[in-house]
């Protein structure tokens, strides 16, 4: 357990770069409380979503006042995912470990490849309708996801935005509060029923989370371009998704 004094720097690094990517971090958090010896689903995710809501929110926060975010698909999204989170959260306690890490892996990897090779539709932009059609139908099935293997949803996100037409950093800044809404739904419905709070752990890593959260935001708002927001949003999501293969499924 002493490994989980290092948490809290760790996370504030992890933090910084997904906050840039419209991303909470739970893809991160919960895997390396999982391997310093925390219980996968009554520690590691509750705490997970919880860092994920933080994150998420901060830099929303932020890239409100940069007016960055499309409010419309923005909303859609994260109410759709509220309303399902609950029921992925349901599933997740029927069901063993070892299927649901290898589920949050796939998923990881095939939004990673999406955007490393810039993947988009011959079709181009989504008219309003089509995009509020995407909000209802992919928040529905993003929250149920997000419930299930306790994510926020913005690896899934960013490159379904990406691919509709949405310039990379529009994406992620609307994602992040797209991913606010579902990591509340997930956190609240985890922490009354499976939840074992470490009350000290949490505050020093909530903390670590929103510090690095405040500057990840408005580094990625006035020094990233796009390019290099898809690049690095890709790259992250793949290193994630083959560390969890080889160490926890395979």
């Amino acid at each position: 357990m002493h490994t989980l004094y290092f948490v809290p720097l760790m996370f504030f690094g992890i933090a910084f770069v997904f906050s840039m990517l419209g991303m909470g971090g739970s893809q991160i958090y919960i895997p390396i409380l999982f391997w310093c010896g925390l219980d996968f689903k009554t520690e590691a995710i509750p705490l997970g979503m919880l860092l994920n809501v933080v994150n998420s929110s901060s830099a929303a926060v932020t890239y409100t006042l940069k007016k960055m975010i499309d409010w419309r698909i923005a909303l859609t999204f994260g109410i759709t995912m509220l309303i399902f989170a609950p029921l992925g959260t349901w599933l997740n306690l029927h069901l063993p470990t070892r299927p649901i890490i290898a589920v949050f892996a796939i998923f990881t990897a095939t939004a990673g490849l999406l955007m490393l090779i810039g993947w988009r539709p011959k079709g181009g932009k989504l008219a309003t309708k089509g995009r509020t059609i995407l909000g209802v139908t992919g928040g529905a099935g993003l929250g149920f996801l997000a419930g299930l293997i306790g994510r926020g949803g913005g690896s899934f996100i960013v490159p379904l935005l990406y691919m509709c037409g949405l310039e990379a950093k529009t994406a992620a800044a609307t994602s992040s509060v797209a991913v606010t809404f579902s990591g509340v739904s997930s956190f609240v419905s985890h922490l009354a029923t499976a939840a074992r709070p470490n009350w000290l752990l949490w505050g020093a890593c909530v903390i670590a989370v929103f510090a690095g959260s405040q500057l990840g935001s408005r580094f990625m708002s006035t020094k990233l371009k796009g390019k290099a927001v898809r690049r690095v949003f890709a790259v992250v999501l793949l290193v994630v998704a083959a560390i969890l293969i080889i160490k926890n499924v395979l």
